[in-house]
């Protein structure tokens, strides 16, 4: 969970995408809101369309998928990096945590750390990475991590988590917070790491498609969205493309607050990967831009920290909410995401 707060995968990273080493492809793959969408969609003030969860579905923040094979693979925020998996996105089975304790130098590099947050699960250069969040609540004292294995599947002999290390740090003197990670890869291939969680917002490196690593060719810390208003309530990016465009989703206002959250998802544009993204009316998101995909209801209160999943049968919006009939637990919901005549995405009404 952000505790700060994890197809945050999105299409193979938490999109969901057939894991196959030729796709070389990543979790990722591929207006005027100030938290309100002047033009809603359809889902905005509607019980979204869902499909309908069985098994162990309970307990879920910031939720990622990915598909190897016939198998579905969730990971999020629980009691650390949990996995789960479904053979139909409707049936989950709960596994272990994807480490047995925190790294050493994860300890180190944020103090007091006790948890692991907000991963992100994808496919490229033969291996599966998995980003993932190391930080104490409301601290931009932050890192985001890497481990990779060559499969997901358990039986496999080759199955294991390798830790990478650090991929990228953020101090107290930063004015940005390096957790949320999401991978995603440009048209050309090319690896790129989105985060960010409030301060100034969502941020944007390039990475090494060898390592997964930070690029040493482009060191820009590009600027991807960003709200004035404190607490500057941004984060969680997923980044999808989608018929020529870069749809950057984000998490504004208050998570983890049980059935007082007030999360809701939004979404912007570009034609580049590094932005500059606007919402539907042409609001650039560095200055408050967003257009609304899906807010709560009485049911459903504060659905973010999403993940898109792109398939041939159709896209789907994976995201946690909490379950007001169930005393606000977080509950993984998958909606469908469709797209409308101008190229926006929306989740119907159920």
């Amino acid at each position: 969970m952000k505790r700060r707060q994890f197809l945050r995968a999105g299409l193979i990273a938490g999109a969901g995408l057939v894991a196959s080493p030729a796709l070389l492809l990543s979790g990722s793959r591929s207006p005027h809101a100030h938290g309100d969408d002047a033009t809603p969609t359809p889902s905005a003030g509607h019980t979204p369309a869902s499909l309908e969860l069985t098994g162990t579905f309970r307990q879920v923040h910031d939720p990622c998928i990915i598909r190897e094979g016939e198998t579905y693979h969730l990971f999020c925020t629980g009691a650390g990096l949990m996995a789960r998996s479904s053979p139909d996105l409707r049936a989950w089975k709960l596994h272990d945590d994807v480490f047995r304790s925190i790294p050493a130098w994860a300890r180190q590099a944020v103090p007091g750390v006790s948890n692991l947050w907000a991963p992100d699960i994808s496919y490229f250069n033969g291996l599966y990475h998995l980003y993932y969040s190391v930080s104490t609540f409301g601290s931009n004292l932050s890192c985001i991590g890497l481990a990779t294995t060559p499969t997901l599947d358990r039986t496999s002999p080759h199955f294991g988590w390798t830790d990478r290390g650090m991929v990228i740090r953020s101090t107290r003197t930063d004015d940005w917070n390096a957790i949320d990670p999401n991978l995603v890869l440009d048209e050309d291939g090319q690896p790129w790491l989105a985060f960010g969680s409030h301060w100034s917002g969502i941020k944007m490196r390039r990475l090494d498609p060898e390592t997964g690593l930070l690029s040493a060719e482009d060191e820009t810390l590009y600027a991807l969205a960003s709200r004035a208003v404190h607490p500057r309530a941004i984060e969680a990016p997923f980044i999808i493309r989608h018929e020529g465009f870069y749809y950057l989703f984000v998490s504004f206002d208050a998570c983890c607050r049980g059935v007082d959250s007030t999360y809701k998802i939004m979404v912007g544009r570009a034609q580049h990967i590094t932005g500059p993204y606007v919402d539907r009316a042409g609001v650039p998101m560095l200055e408050d831009g967003g257009t609304l995909v899906l807010a709560g209801d009485d049911h459903w209160r504060g659905p973010g920290h999403n993940a898109v999943l792109q398939e041939a049968s159709g896209d789907k919006l994976v995201y946690h909410a909490y379950d007001a009939r169930f005393g606000g637990v977080p509950t993984l919901r998958i909606s469908p995401l469709e797209w409308d005549a101008d190229g926006w995405p929306f989740v119907p009404p159920a």
